[in-house]
Order: C-alpha cells, then sequence, then structure tokens
C-alpha cells in the first residue's frame, strides 16, 4: 500500500515539476538528444565491426575445414 501511496506522490511531484520547469525540461532534451545519437552511433558501429570480424572468422573457419577435407581424399 505504501509503495502505490509513493508511486501516486511521484507521479505528482514530477508533473508539478514539469508544469513549474517545462522550459528547463525541453533544454534538456535538446542537450540529451545530440549525446544519445553519438554513443548510439558509437554502438551501432561497434557491433557492425564485430559482426563483420566474426564473419571473416567463420569464412576462414569453413575455408580451413574445406582444405582439411580436400586432402584427405
Amino acid at each position: 500500500m505504501w509503495i502505490i501511496l509513493g508511486g501516486i506522490a511521484a507521479i505528482i511531484l514530477g508533473v508539478l515539476g514539469l508544469i513549474k520547469w517545462w522550459l528547463l525540461f525541453i533544454k534538456a532534451l535538446a542537450a540529451l538528444v545530440p549525446f544519445i545519437l553519438v554513443v548510439s552511433g558509437i554502438f551501432a558501429v561497434i557491433i557492425g565491426i564485430s559482426s563483420v570480424k566474426e564473419r571473416a572468422e567463420e569464412k576462414r573457419e569453413e575455408a580451413v575445414e574445406q582444405s582439411s577435407e580436400n586432402d584427405k581424399s
């Protein structure tokens, strides 16, 4: 029960804070959006590079397996 009341109080305080500091909230969003884009772009590049490396390693392993199978015949 206390958790529900605390949640309701937090919602009320949050809405009042947004009303009172709306312009600061908009400025904070304007500052955060480019930062989030840069960080997510860095993560995307890192994930893409690791994916390319993984595919290259799989191709190398397949080539080694095929060459070892050809050597057995």
